[in-house]
């Protein structure tokens, strides 16, 4: 048996978290159990259980990275009982750019064995500095992948028949310096288009506002209705490794709105930019492919998934061929031959669904103890783990806050013996 431990308050997620979280019990040939840390008295009730060995979700590796310390320490000493029970522990990081200070301490307090990185492996000993790599294992992973369900659902989006009004589509959110130039490639790419495409008449939709940000079949009706998306390849050109990049950012920009880049950079992370090279793909440029949507990419490696010319039009760093490629998609020459490749190469060929990423890990587990835990307890552990997602609101709302005041008068730390 193998216990999947993520972290969670939220309900609902977004359908591309729940795929990720559970794509081990959709997929896997072991016997999986997921635990939320994050709720206590259903965190404490798996202890009891034997299994073969753990994985660290990356919600609960994002949970250590961004929470306040009052809200980690019991989601931390929960973790930490169940790692000392754990014959092998694996770690699916991402964001590493951020806050991987606490993700070091986590891989080697714990003992992790194997970490399934979405960083290049050159850039593995720069984020990974205070890891023994001798004895930890590594492995690269995309930070998204295809579900086959939704796949379907997305075939079926497209049997509607819905015309693309939208010439060139796009969506992502506000601009972050701290990670340096390269993640403000997200926001120039939009600013850049959108004004030189509406010069030439075509029909745009591209926006970084978080009120337009769409989700679940919404998103992928949306870019049913666009010919063209836009994209950059995620990740970070600086490596923040305890927060405090964005934390001098953040303070800049509250005192001048108006701070250029080159000001947050001279003040927060000076000669740094260019520190760190994590550029991946990210899950829009697959399921791009699966909508059938064209894709004007900034140039880049796209974890060779994607092919320049082949799969995407390529837009060199500096914009200087947007004007060929905005003509193209006026012209609207050889799109449905680009579509179709990368449908063909991409989605059709089943090649990054989470099948693959079940299949790396799975691969890496040690064998099967012998000592299986009964159907019934598996279904109650599925039931229970179900049941309470929709009460996960309350929990943050009311029931947490009511414990912490609860701790806090009575002077306790670290929320008692849990």
């Amino acid at each position: 048996m193998v216990l999947v431990a993520y972290c969670a308050l939220n309900w609902p997620w977004r359908k591309t978290v729940e795929d990720h979280v559970y794509c081990f019990r959709r997929y896997g040939s072991r016997r999986y159990v997921y635990v939320n840390l994050a709720v206590p008295w259903l965190a404490n009730a798996y202890l009891p259980l034997r299994f073969d060995a753990v994985i660290w979700h990356t919600t609960f590796l994002g949970w250590v990275r961004w929470t306040p310390p009052d809200q980690r320490i019991g989601v931390m000493k929960r973790a930490e009982r169940i790692a000392a029970r754990a014959p092998f522990q694996v770690a699916l990081p991402q964001d590493e750019f951020l806050g991987s200070e606490k993700v070091n301490d986590v891989v080697r307090d714990f003992g992790v064995d194997h970490v399934f990185s979405v960083a290049p492996e050159s850039e593995w000993p720069l984020i990974y500095d205070g890891v023994d790599r001798d004895r930890v294992r590594f492995s690269r992973v995309l930070t998204g992948y295809l579900d086959e369900a939704t796949v379907r659902r997305v075939d079926r989006i497209l049997a509607e028949g819905s015309e693309r009004t939208i010439d060139i589509g796009y969506r992502s959110g506000p601009p972050k310096p701290f990670l340096g130039r390269h993640a403000m490639l997200k926001t120039e790419v939009a600013e850049v288009t959108r004004s030189r495409a509406i010069e030439r008449g075509l029909r745009v939709d591209i926006s970084t506002r978080p009120e337009d940000t769409l989700l679940g079949d919404d998103w992928y009706r949306w870019l049913a209705r666009c010919r063209y998306t836009l994209g950059v390849e995620g990740g970070a050109s600086v490596l923040d490794r305890d927060g405090s990049v964005l934390a001098c950012t953040e303070r800049i920009q509250r005192q001048r709105p108006d701070a250029t880049f080159d000001e947050l950079e001279a003040n927060c992370f000076p000669g740094r930019d260019g520190e760190l090279d994590l550029h991946a793909l990210s899950p829009r440029h697959l399921e791009a492919c699966a909508t059938r949507t064209a894709q004007i990419l900034v140039e880049g490696e796209y974890n060779g998934v994607l092919e320049a010319g082949r799969h995407y039009l390529p837009l060199r760093r500096d914009f200087s061929n947007l004007d060929d490629l905005l003509d193209a998609v006026a012209a609207d020459r050889g799109r449905e031959q680009l579509v179709d490749t990368a449908h063909r190469d991409v989605v059709a060929s089943g090649r990054w669904t989470y099948q693959r990423l079940v299949s790396d890990v799975e691969r890496r587990l040690p064998r099967h103890s012998g000592q299986r835990a009964g159907g019934a307890a598996l279904t109650l552990a599925r039931l229970v783990d179900n049941a309470t997602k929709p009460l996960l609101p309350l929990a943050t709302r009311v029931l947490m806050p009511l414990r912490r005041a609860l701790y806090g008068a009575l002077r306790l730390r670290g929320y008692g013996s849990e």
